[in-house]
């Protein structure tokens, strides 16, 4: 596949379509800058005055349902990664600037860049469904299962790619571009920077389920988009001038959603290990020695100062390790901006980074693998949330199919009818019906069901088994 841009260009005019301000879904021209108020800190605020933002608060991060105070949600931390997205972007810019002939485009500066990675990764989990991963898995499972089977057949092999293996960071994407604020009209209407660095898969389940490049195999079954948000992604390489992946038929990502992704890392590598200490999963010394390393230091020195409490030395040592993590991975980018532009770069900015700092972040993710994401007690509540899930599809979802009997007059039992009941204010809300399109309708129930927080599905499966919904 070629990684040729839709037209040549050179660095700065590739960069600047890159930085495009042109809304998604608007047909107005961004306007002139005439304040220090950007498009893109529009987009940051459109975000965090969003419902879907919002329900984050009590969705889950790594621990579903915790009541330890200080523990992290999916909201904290996606604040806290938007701002080590916001120092990545513009510490990037800042480099990229003294390297480029001409220095960054005309109208951009740092700061702007900065608050596009920022508001890029304060979205970056938004599509997120109940208890996290858990959920995703959940979803999946209940549609691969054979009782689905024959009605699946309903739909086109790329609709089914979609269903089958469900991803939150397409639900992402359908929020962003059509569920959120303006409904089918452009959803909230973000820049097309944002929603780029956004994109961290920037291609269709029909891509990513067929990959023609092995190298890419740890991503051949992630996507970022719904085969019912393809024109819209589209639309958005279009006016970004992305270029086409060299391991499908997909695009290759934006630079700037390297940056998101590396935020990602940073903050679940080092604060989910520091949420493991605070719930005895993992001991002082294991997240000190990795950290240590990060920082570039030996790990002899790995003891707890006698001054200091345990959270107020791993809150230290975790800001020394970012300050490092930020600096040599903005390097990695700037040296490698070249095939960042061509759509070439393989594996993420970490393996372009100095030995220490990729063994140490490889260190961080093997440790949470094997204390954390395996603990007893978060494998309960895993199989507790898979359960939940599956109590809600088996009672909403098939009112996907219902839309196609109701048409044929077929009648609703009691049930039927109170669940349509329940479902009927996000139908109103979004301003759209069930039809006689299954996988339309099936993508409806998914945006209610997923749209939950963790407490309100389980209070509402609760309540569907016969109990009242209580609060864990």
């Amino acid at each position: 596949m070629s990684t040729q841009l839709h037209n040549p260009l050179n660095a700065n005019e590739h960069w600047a379509r890159l930085f495009s301000a042109q809304r998604l879904g608007s047909d107005k021209l961004p306007p002139t800058q005439n304040s220090a108020r950007s498009a893109f800190h529009k987009d940051y605020d459109r975000l965090v005055f969003s419902h879907s933002f919002r329900q984050l608060n009590q969705k889950t991060q790594v621990h579903p349902l915790t009541n330890q105070l200080g523990i992290h949600t999916r909201l904290t931390h996606s604040l806290e990664v938007s701002c080590i997205g916001r120092s990545l972007g513009m510490m990037a810019a800042e480099k990229l600037h003294e390297k480029l002939d001409n220095g960054l485009p005309d109208g951009v500066t740092p700061a702007d860049v900065g608050v596009i990675v920022q508001a890029a990764c304060l979205a970056h989990d938004i599509g997120n469904p109940p208890f996290g991963h858990a959920g995703e898995y959940a979803i999946r499972d209940w549609f691969l299962h054979s009782e689905r089977e024959r009605l699946l057949q309903h739909l086109s092999v790329e609709e089914r790619l979609d269903i089958t293996t469900y991803e939150g960071n397409a639900q992402g994407f359908r929020l962003l571009v059509n569920n959120e604020h303006h409904p089918d009209k452009g959803g909230m209407r973000l820049t097309c920077a944002t929603l780029g660095a956004f994109m961290k898969y920037p291609w269709r389940a029909i891509h990513s389920n067929a990959p023609q490049n092995k190298e890419s195999q740890s991503n051949a079954q992630k996507f970022g988009c719904f085969s019912s948000e393809a024109v819209q992604l589209e639309q958005l390489a279009n006016c970004l001038q992305l270029a086409r992946s060299t391991q499908h038929s997909g695009y290759a990502r934006h630079p700037l959603a390297y940056l998101l992704e590396a935020a990602d890392d940073i903050c679940y590598a080092l604060i989910d290990l520091e949420d493991g200490v605070h719930l005895n999963m993992l001991s002082y010394d294991e997240v000190a020695a990795i950290l240590y390393k990060l920082i570039g230091e030996s790990s002899d020195a790995n003891y707890l100062p006698s001054h200091m409490s345990v959270r107020q030395s791993l809150a230290a040592l975790r800001a020394r390790a970012m300050m490092r993590l930020v600096n040599t991975v903005t390097d990695a980018f700037v040296a490698n901006s070249d095939a960042l532009l061509a759509g070439t770069l393989t594996g993420s900015l970490f393996a372009h980074c100095d030995a220490t700092v990729q063994n140490g972040i490889n260190d961080a993710k093997q440790l949470a693998r094997e204390k954390i994401f395996n603990h007893p007690s978060k494998v309960r509540m895993e199989l507790m949330a898979n359960q939940c899930l599956h109590r809600l599809l088996d009672a909403f979802m098939p009112l996907a199919w219902m839309g196609i009997a109701q048409l044929q007059s077929a009648p609703m039992s009691f049930e039927q009818q109170r669940l349509l009941r329940l479902l009927q204010p996000h139908l109103d809300e979004q301003q759209r019906l069930l039809t006689d399109n299954l996988y339309h309708n099936i993508l409806i129930i998914l945006d209610f069901i997923t749209g939950m927080n963790d407490h309100e599905a389980y209070r509402l499966a609760q309540e569907l088994q016969g109990h009242w919904g209580t609060m864990v």
